[in-house]
Formats: structure tokens, C-alpha cells, sequence
């Protein structure tokens, strides 16, 4: 695979995976708008593995946290805060993987991967985002995140199998309207795609690895790697703004290349 190519996707998906613009979505349109070949899948998970390291860099005291607490929350004993972290990221897993299994089963998965549909995604739920980012209040943070919370941020999550959503986008959106700040919003977001990138690159990493070859290993590495460093820099980046500026730059990037996408694919 030439090298520009693998350093795009990379690039691509390390700087949209964690800004609320839909990394998916990007990658679905790089092709189909470029004329490029499609990555393939063993790049695909190479790219989530590098953006799955830079977010626990980032966040490692609240990961080191969850994982203190992980084998007190298998066993049930929800009775720390470090088991209370792990516990209600879990919980906010299942339903995108339910979700996903289901789209599998149906075909629908294949069928959602259209211009079209990333068109009304972008435009839809960026509008959407405005919306609880402007009306959301700004009174709890990570320490209010509660079971119910966690369940309802899933479900929102789960939405985002369907290309152009955004699943950091759509997260906030969800926490926004519970009454999360922006920062808690997006940290609460950005820890709750660690488990989500592991069961992702579980589910396709063994196709991969099966069919790699030596010239696939050495691309993947070199894809993980570029995917790292832009995606703790886009996180880096995300998260000291939000300390001043609201989403909105990020919606209106949204609904300009939603309709964008739509006068192309209805043309």
C-alpha cells in the first residue's frame, strides 16, 4: 500500500476519531471521493489500535482508575470508585454491541455505507448537537455519572453504527442534554471509546491477523503509529478548547459537509 495513502487513512481517522465530526464516515467517503482503494480491513483495526493508545495516554489516571477497579466489578462488588468506573463503562458497551451484531446479522451495515446516508447523518445530528450543546446546562461532572446515565449514553452510542453519526459526537450530544459540562461531556465520551475500540478490533482483528503477511504488518504498524500522534494531538487540541469554545465550530464543519454530501450524492 503506498506510503501517502496509509499516512491519509491514519491521519484521517487519528484526527476525526475523537472530534465530534465522525471518523467512519471520513473513511467510508475517502474512496468513494478520491478514487482510492479502500484501506482494507487490517488497516482499519491498525488505525483503531493507535487511536486506542492515545486516548489512554491522555486519560491513564482515570484508566489506571477502571483498571484498579476491574476485577472487583467483574466479581460484582461495585463499592469503589474504581470498580464504579469500570463497572458503568461496560454497561455503556452493550448496547453498541448489540446493536452492531444486529446490523451484521441484517446486511444493514453494508447498506448504510453511502454518500447519502453520511449526508443526512452529518447534517442531522450536527443540528442535533447544537442543539443540546446550546440548551444542555453545565451543572454536573464525571463524578455525577450514574448507572442510568451510563445506559443512556449506550444507547446513544449504539446510534453511532450508522455512518456520518459520529460516536464521540453523539455522546456529548447525550451528555449535554443530561446536564454534563462540555469538558465532562467529552471526557466521559473519550473514556467510554476504550472499550468499544477493544471489542471493534477483537471482532475484526482476527480476520486480519489471519491474512496478514509481512508487507501487511510492517503498513499496519506504520498506519497505528501516524494514527497515534494525530489523534493525541486532535484530543490534545479538542480538549484545551472546550475550555473556552463550544461545539459549534465542530457543527458547523458538520452541516457544511452534510449538505455538501447530499447536492453530491442527489445530483
Amino acid at each position: 500500500m503506498p506510503l501517502f495513502h496509509l499516512i491519509l487513512v491514519a491521519v484521517i481517522q487519528g484526527i476525526t476519531e475523537f472530534l465530534p465530526v465522525s471518523s467512519s464516515g471520513h473513511l467510508i467517503l475517502l474512496p468513494g471521493l478520491t478514487g482510492l482503494d479502500d484501506q482494507g480491513q487490517a488497516i482499519d483495526v491498525a488505525v483503531h489500535v493507535g487511536t486506542l493508545f492515545a486516548v489512554i495516554l491522555y486519560f491513564w489516571s482515570d484508566v489506571k482508575l477502571a483498571l484498579s477497579g476491574l476485577p472487583r466489578a467483574l466479581k460484582g462488588r461495585i463499592d469503589t470508585e474504581g470498580s464504579k468506573l469500570a463497572f458503568l463503562l461496560i454497561v455503556s458497551s452493550i448496547p453498541v454491541v448489540a446493536f452492531g451484531v444486529l446490523l451484521k446479522l441484517t446486511g444493514l451495515d453494508d447498506a448504510m455505507r453511502s454518500i447519502a446516508v453520511i449526508g443526512w447523518t452529518m447534517l442531522v445530528f450536527g443540528i442535533v448537537l447544537y442543539w443540546a450543546d446550546q440548551a444542555g446546562e453545565a451543572t454536573r461532572t464525571t463524578a455525577d455519572w450514574s448507572l442510568r446515565d451510563a445506559m443512556v449514553m449506550g444507547v446513544w452510542q449504539a446510534i453511532a453504527l450508522i455512518p456520518g453519526t459520529s460516536r464521540s459526537g453523539i455522546t456529548i450530544t447525550g451528555a449535554r442534554f443530561m446536564g454534563y459540562s462540555r469538558s465532562d461531556a467529552a471526557r466521559l465520551s473519550m473514556l467510554m471509546s476504550i472499550p468499544v475500540i477493544i471489542e471493534s478490533g477483537v471482532f475484526l482483528g482476527g480476520e486480519a491477523i489471519y491474512t496478514a503477511n509481512v508487507a501487511l504488518i510492517r503498513d499496519s504498524a506504520i498506519a497505528a503509529a501516524f494514527a497515534f500522534f494525530s489523534a493525541l494531538l486532535a484530543l490534545t487540541l479538542m480538549m484545551r478548547l472546550l475550555r473556552s469554545v463550544s461545539f459549534t465550530p465542530y457543527v458547523i464543519y458538520r452541516i457544511v459537509l452534510g449538505i455538501v454530501l447530499l447536492v453530491v450524492a442527489y445530483s
